[in-house]
């Protein structure tokens, strides 16, 4: 006869139709994962065999289905009067004596009799809940800080209750799920004291791109039902598998959140009023919630979980603010891009910029026009038309019925993994969360644009913009064995999306995007931060810096987070990093930046590249980029990072930059460590034989080498007409750079536009032996077509030419 009770000990991942899949989990992590080190908090299920009691017992089978037979199917028009029906039959029925009594007694049991007001999770588990191809997250209801065996029973009822909410029965409409056999347990777990401590939810994926070989965790002081919920916008940390695995530093990136608000217990508590919503202090929203420590804790716990069930997965996990203890409190698989199998990638753009309404973060990568619908409330649901942008504070369970119409959503809380982003990557629809103002500066019935195509930062625009959308079948494009097809890569935002297509690394990672957009402090500021005088200037960089107490320290962490990204995505293929080269008025542009930079005429030919290396002027800063390459190589173990050094003027300038960097604890050679040279000036090329024995290869910078061997400023309108990377004395260097690298036996790419524009110059440059051709993610496809057309080409030459001299 089967059980109304079963405890964690006695369920495993079989038993789904006994105890649902969100129970069945825990029970299977409670028996087998314990022992390898997971903490798993102990509780029993009431199984779906007591669900069904419930039901027979107060005759509600019948009229349940005679509800839903009455359900509009096409446009749901009666959703929210079926399922309040529904929920109130449940609501108004009784327990059966002997099941409130088995409750009671599992409870008491639980709590060990020790504690007269035992706390306790409630929590909804159905039987087609945590399933590979369908979560039901949210869907169904549970209660936290349940105490007392009263309470706990109206809980286990209006869990019941929730397998009927407008959301659930939606969903299970188009999963496909018949309403009539899928039935509910309830989980009986024992609390977690994070309202004293903090709490979130992880994937051992990357959410937005599906990159397998990382873990994202998210977290918040307090109850995790917050980031869920999206009324907050959590710390966010990205950690890698490899690193981690290998014992090396493995937290890719730590992004703080402001954590605004912090569910607590609710000291009058009553039935299931349990908690209570309050403002977070400022000294905890201004920290992060967990130490490195913790954080790689969990990831390993999390590596534990997935290599068990062999798939992907997402968790929540909680901290005990008493005990100091983390535990796992949930696990599921993932279910967005553990399922999807892309052939092809779809890439937006837009085609110009408008007025910028708000930014916050982008979810997914596509770009929606349309209404702005701004609601304050679900009761307003209905007034959201298919095509229109849904504008809100933030979403929950109950918006899921009407999240199909919008081709967008834009909120002012919420994170990564809070609910409006989860729905918006199952349904693929762009969203934009965490604005903090959209609702203030849109307007409803406002034409807006909203962009997720521009890196992690969402963008809403006024008005209609124009954009284009292409597509690429990646299994069509074979990559050529030579040469190399590599990427350009600035933003690690996009690294991991970028990591899925076609390539052979990357060819080209520019430090100044990172500088710019992550560090936005001069690095001299840092070392000097005496000689920063601008009162504004100086208040701004001490925001910035506000958790460092060694200032240094926080470009060096913020420049090993921003390449150690891009690096993990594209790990094991090489990720060559060209050092810094800002000109003057550029670097003058950072915070604090006008102190420590010359006035020039000609910043182009000025103080830039390999100069500024080991000068007093800015060797300083110099060592900080060192640093933060040591770290990435040495420290996290991502040796698949290489160097390159731009505007190297002659050899002996190249061999004083290395014996610099060899001071910083870069020496060449050292754990496989290779440092490249740009070939962008004619000096380089001229001299290339000389520079061959110092660097251990050569990058040509098309751009640069054409400007000054044709003595033309490309940035000039007057005489932009004139450049050209094709003209007759650029490709004359080009062909000799090309040749006396081959002959030194030097690896030898190029980073340019003109591969990607001309398949002539694709076939001189494979024609002349290049190693390697780097291209912008944008300009790939037609790069490999141009490339697999240029080697084919060459390869008939070649044979026809062997063929006439055997037919002599």
């Amino acid at each position: 006869m089967e059980k109304l009770i079963l405890k964690f000990s006695e369920i495993g991942i079989d038993d789904i139709s006994k105890v649902g899949g969100k129970n069945a989990s825990l029970g299977e992590m409670y028996n087998n994962l314990t022992s390898k080190g997971l903490r798993i908090p102990n509780g029993f299920a009431i199984t779906t065999k007591a669900y069904k009691y419930f039901i027979e017992y107060n005759k509600l089978r019948g009229p349940l289905q005679e509800l839903l037979v009455k359900l509009d199917t096409v446009d749901f028009a009666n959703l929210a009067e079926i399922g309040s029906k529904a929920r109130k039959l449940i609501l108004e029925g009784r327990f059966p004596l002997d099941l409130e009594t088995s409750i009671t007694t599992a409870y008491n049991s639980l709590s060990n009799d020790k504690e007269r007001d035992f706390a306790v999770a409630v929590r909804s588990s159905a039987t087609a809940e945590d399933l590979s191809n369908a979560s039901f997250a949210g869907q169904h209801d549970s209660y936290l800080n349940i105490k007392g065996s009263v309470p706990l029973i109206y809980a286990v009822k209006c869990c019941f209750a929730s397998l009927y909410t407008d959301r659930a029965v939606k969903y299970r409409q188009d999963k496909g799920f018949d309403h009539n056999k899928v039935f509910l347990s309830v989980g009986i777990q024992q609390m977690v004291r994070s309202d004293l401590g903090c709490s979130g939810v992880g994937f051992t994926l990357e959410p937005e791109s599906g990159f397998r070989n990382v873990v994202h965790i998210a977290g918040t002081w307090g109850l995790g039902e917050t980031i869920v919920q999206g009324t907050v916008t959590p710390d966010e940390f990205i950690i890698f598998k490899t690193s981690l695995k290998n014992n090396k530093k493995a937290i890719l990136q730590k992004n703080l959140g402001s954590k605004s608000k912090i569910l607590v217990y609710n000291d009058n508590a009553a039935g299931t009023n349990s908690t209570v919503l309050k403002v977070t202090p400022r000294k905890y929203s201004s920290s992060f919630v967990l130490e490195d420590s913790e954080i790689e804790i969990l990831a390993r716990w999390a590596i534990i979980i997935e290599d068990y069930y062999q798939k992907p997965m997402d968790f929540e996990w909680a901290k005990d603010g008493l005990s100091g203890e983390l535990y796992i409190i949930q696990a599921r698989p993932e279910t967005v891009h553990s399922t999807a199998r892309p052939l092809s990638v779809t890439s937006y753009k837009l085609q110009n910029k408008g007025q910028v309404l708000t930014t916050g973060e982008a979810i997914g990568q596509a770009i929606s026009s349309g209404i702005a619908r701004v609601l304050y409330s679900v009761a307003d649901l209905d007034l959201v038309q298919k095509g229109d942008i849904l504008v809100t504070d933030y979403t929950s369970p109950d918006w899921d019925p009407i999240l199909k119409k919008a081709a967008g959503i834009i909120t002012n809380k919420g994170g990564r993994t809070s609910h409006a982003s989860i729905v918006a990557r199952e349904l693929g629809t762009p969203a934009i969360v965490g604005t903090s103002n959209a609702t203030q500066v849109i307007k409803n019935g406002d034409l807006i644009t909203l962009s997720c195509a521009e890196g992690k930062t969402g963008y809403v625009y006024k008005d209609k913009l124009e954009f284009t959308r292409t597509s690429a079948v990646l299994d069509s494009l074979p990559l050529p064995i030579k040469p190399k097809v590599q990427l350009i890569v600035s933003e690690p935002e996009r690294a991991f999306e970028l990591a899925l297509y076609p390539n052979d690394g990357v060819g080209l990672l520019r430090l100044e995007f990172i500088i710019t957009h992550n560090v936005k402090i001069h690095p001299m500021a840092l070392v000097h931060p005496e000689k920063v005088t601008d009162q504004k200037q100086k208040s701004e960089i001490d925001k910035l810096t506000q958790n460092y107490s060694n200032k240094k320290q926080y470009i060096i962490d913020k420049l090993s987070q921003g390449i150690s990204v891009i690096a993990a995505a594209f790990y094991p293929k090489e990720v060559i990093v060209r050092m810094s080269d800002f000109k003057t008025n550029e670097y003058a542009g950072l915070l604090g930046g006008t102190v420590f930079e010359p006035l020039e005429e000609n910043p182009m030919l000025g103080f830039r590249g390999a100069s500024r290396y080991y000068h007093e002027n800015y060797r300083e800063g110099f060592e900080l980029e060192c640093m933060a390459l040591k770290t990435v190589r040495d420290e996290m173990g991502l040796t698949n990072v290489k160097l390159m050094i731009p505007f190297c003027r002659t050899p002996q300038e190249g061999k004083k930059v290395l014996t610099i960097m060899a001071d910083y604890g870069l020496k060449q050679g050292e754990n496989g460590l290779e440092i490249y040279v740009m070939a962008e000036i004619p000096s380089n090329v001229l001299l290339a034989s000389e520079f061959a024995k110092i660097f251990d290869g050569f990058s040509i910078g098309s751009n640069d080498l054409t400007q000054l061997t044709l003595g033309i400023d490309r940035d000039s309108a007057l005489t932009a007409a004139l450049f050209d990377e094709q003209n007759p004395a650029s490709t004359k260097l080009i062909r000799k750079m090309i040749k006396t690298a081959v002959k030194k036996n030097k690896k030898i790419g190029l980073c340019g536009q003109a591969p990607s524009d001309s398949p002539s110059f694709t076939e001189f440059l494979v024609k002349e032996g290049i190693s390697s051709i780097s291209f912008n993610s944008d300009a790939l496809i037609n790069g490999i077509k141009h490339i697999n057309t240029a080697v084919n080409k060459t390869a008939e030459i070649t044979n026809k030419s062997l063929n006439g001299q055997s037919n002599k």
